[in-house]
Formats: structure tokens, C-alpha cells, sequence
């Protein structure tokens, strides 16, 4: 494989990971937000709940924006507003101007969630957009192997405040890379019938594509599991287990090494098996595995490693799916492929923040909400993939260009 499909798939993925680096670095600093800053679980939670909410609706108007200016000028723009909210988190005196600030963070990480996976479709489709998307997934998902861990060493060597001085560094170092190791994926000529009425043209063609809405489901439902995770796992592993924040941040390590390392196979696979039937295979598994875990709770099977071991193997089936979902949903969009990336990521991460409230709404200081959100949405997407994937259903129902 090519010395430059590597460099693009490793500055693509660095740049995607500034989101989620702001999200894993922080996991293990919950508790003691809420301890510093005299707040609820419930409350800091809502901080978190905040950047989800804007990282999803950004992403609207990063992508068509990236479709209409290129991609780099709104990657930029991104990068400095999230590093402004991070000043501004790591400044909050009160909960109330923390979530505020992680709001404005979100808004400005959203940038490099959608704009590389466009990037991703202008530069291949198939199996080789397959192969980068997941090239693209093992950059970034050193992330949650290593954040939640750095994010223990800082919390112990300064305080929370400190994760987010980190990661304005970081987002200073994202924007230089952009600078000087990026091209511009999309030229004068291609934008040049991008406009916000085809943007708004191009929603609206997109909701109607119901191949291409089932597969964002899948993956938004997908994802929904690990955002439930996400944000109950460090409550419950440190202060239901007695887990240590660096403790914490291993075992938090562990699903996301377990996700990367099966999403490595999806070229191979994608190539053997065909990438519909490889996600249906990943969703059986990951459903699978996230209904035993609950039923072995409810079974008064209380024990954490059961927990963990059952979540390491459903994690490591979604690492097969997401990648290939993504790239399913976007191969037959590659004239909007800015705008079709938004709106999955938006959905995508409007459901995660629903299924946050909702789990929240239970949170009991045991481990059985967080199971029952994490299997319920592995269920939901078990019927979702059914319908959309299932025999007969695995193509493109709607054919039309903007404009006609």
C-alpha cells in the first residue's frame, strides 16, 4: 500500500481524534468534577451530554460548508473554536459555565468529525475507501487506549482543569498538521454547484433515502451502546467496583483495543465477504454479546470482570461495523458526500445524546442502566440492520442528482 495512502490516513485520523480525545481524556475526571465543583453525577454528566449534543449539530453545517469552500478552511475554523472552549473549560468557576464552554468545544470538534470522512469519499469508494476508513479508525482510536490514561496521570499530577489546557495544546498542534500535511481533497470546479439550497436540496434527498438513513441508524444505534458506556462506565467502575482512575483508564482501554483491533479486518473481510453481510455479522455479534451481558446482570451476576469480558467482545463485533456502515451510507452520495457525512454524523450523534438522557434518567449507582441502555441499543440495531441489510433490502432505493 502507497507511502501517501498511509500519510492520509494518519493526519485524517489525528484530526478526527481531537473530538474524542476531549471526551476520553476527561472519563476518569467525572467524579472529581463533580467533587471540586459541588455538582451532581447527573449534573457533570450533562457536561458531556452538552459537547455530544453540539458535536451533532455542527456537523450540518460543517459539511455542506466543506462542500461549498473546500475542505480545509472550515477543518481550520473548527480547530480554533474548540480550542477558544477549551480555554474556556479549563477557566469554568461553576457546572452551569462548564457545560456551557463544553458546548462551544463541540461545536468546534465537530468540524474534524465529519469534513475527514468526506475527505475519505473523495478520494475512494469500495473496498478502498473500506481499507482507509479503517486505517482512518486505528489513528484515532488510540484515543480512548491513551486518553484515558493520560487523562489519570494529569488528574493526579494537577487536577481536571488540567485535561483541558492539554487539549488546546493539541488542538494547536491539529491545526499546523492541517496546514502543512493535508491537500485540498476538493477542487474549485467540484464546488462550484455546492450552494445552501443544494446543501438543503441534498438533506432532503438524504431523508428520503431510506438504504441510506437505515445505515446511519445502524451506526447511530451502534454508537449509542458506547456513548451509554461512556458516559456511566467511570461512575460505575470507580465508585460502584472501587476501581483507581489509572485502573479505570486500563479497563476503559481494553474495549477500545478490542474495537480497533477487529475493525482492522474489514478490508480483509470486506473483500471476502461482502461489506452488507459483514455488518450484519458484526451487529449479530455485538447484540449478542451486550443482551448476555444485561440477562447475567439481572441474574444477580454482579461481578465486574463477567461485565467487562462480555463488553470487550460486543465492542470488538461494532469495531466490524462501523467502519463499513459508514462507507455503505456514503458510497452512492459521493456528488454531496460533505453534506451526507454531516447528516450521519448528526443523527448519529443526536440518538448517542438521547440515549444518554435516557439511561441517565435510571442511573441508580449500579452497573444495570448503563447495561440495560448498552443492550438496548445493540437490540435496536439488530432490527434496524434486519431491515435494512436483510435479503432484498440491500440496495439503493432512490437514484436522482440534486437538481433533477
Amino acid at each position: 500500500m502507497p507511502t501517501h495512502f498511509f500519510r492520509i490516513a494518519l493526519v485524517l485520523g489525528l484530526l478526527q481524534a481531537i473530538g474524542p480525545f476531549a471526551i476520553d481524556m476527561y472519563l476518569p475526571a467525572l467524579p472529581s468534577i463533580g467533587s471540586s465543583l459541588g455538582a451532581s453525577a447527573s449534573a457533570v454528566q450533562a457536561s458531556l451530554m452538552a459537547f455530544f449534543l453540539s458535536l451533532g449539530l455542527g456537523q450540518m453545517v460543517y459539511g455542506p460548508a466543506s462542500d461549498m469552500l473546500g475542505r480545509k478552511r472550515p477543518l481550520t475554523f473548527g480547530l480554533l473554536v474548540f480550542a477558544v472552549g477549551s480555554v474556556g473549560c479549563a477557566l469554568a468557576p461553576d457546572i452551569d459555565t462548564l457545560v456551557v464552554w463544553r458546548f462551544v468545544q463541540g461545536l468546534g470538534a465537530c468540524a474534524g468529525m465529519v469534513i475527514p470522512r468526506a475527505v475519505v469519499r473523495d478520494l475512494h469508494t469500495g473496498a478502498e475507501a473500506a481499507r482507509l476508513m479503517a486505517l482512518l479508525t486505528l489513528v484515532f482510536s488510540v484515543s480512548p487506549i491513551l486518553a484515558p490514561l493520560a487523562g489519570s496521570f494529569l488528574i493526579e499530577w494537577s487536577d481536571w482543569r488540567a485535561v483541558f489546557w492539554a487539549v488546546t495544546v493539541a488542538a494547536a498542534l491539529a491545526i499546523v498538521l492541517l496546514a502543512t500535511s493535508l491537500p485540498e481533497t476538493r477542487t474549485a470546479e467540484q464546488r462550484q454547484g455546492s450552494t445552501a439550497g443544494s446543501a438543503l436540496a441534498g438533506y432532503w434527498l438524504l431523508l428520503r433515502d431510506a438504504h441510506f438513513m437505515g445505515l446511519v441508524l445502524i451506526g447511530g444505534f451502534g454508537i449509542s451502546a458506547f456513548f451509554a458506556y461512556l458516559a456511566n462506565s467511570s461512575f460505575v467502575l470507580i465508585d460502584h467496583y472501587g476501581l483507581s482512575t489509572r485502573q479505570y483508564s486500563y479497563a476503559f482501554a481494553a474495549n477500545a483495543i478490542s474495537f480497533i483491533g477487529m475493525s482492522q479486518l474489514t478490508g480483509r473481510l470486506v473483500q471476502r465477504f461482502g461489506m452488507a453481510r459483514l455488518v450484519g455479522g458484526g451487529v449479530a455479534g455485538f447484540a449478542a454479546a451486550m443482551v448476555a451481558a444485561l440477562l447475567l446482570n439481572i441474574s444477580g451476576v454482579d461481578g465486574m470482570w463477567p461485565m467487562l469480558a462480555l463488553l470487550f467482545v460486543g465492542y470488538g463485533c461494532l469495531g466490524l461495523v462501523m467502519p463499513s456502515s459508514a462507507v455503505l451510507a456514503l458510497d452512492a452520495h459521493g456528488e454531496i458526500a460533505g453534506t451526507a457525512s454531516a447528516l450521519m454524523g448528526t443523527l448519529q450523534f443526536m440518538t448517542g445524546a438521547a440515549v444518554m438522557a435516557i439511561v441517565g434518567v435510571f442511573v441508580d449507582g449500579t452497573a444495570r442502566p448503563m447495561l440495560a441502555g448498552v443492550a438496548g441499543a445493540a437490540v435496536l440495531t439488530l432490527v434496524i440492520t434486519l431491515m435494512t441489510l436483510g435479503r432484498g433490502q440491500a440496495h439503493r432505493p432512490i437514484n436522482e442528482k440534486i437538481g433533477t
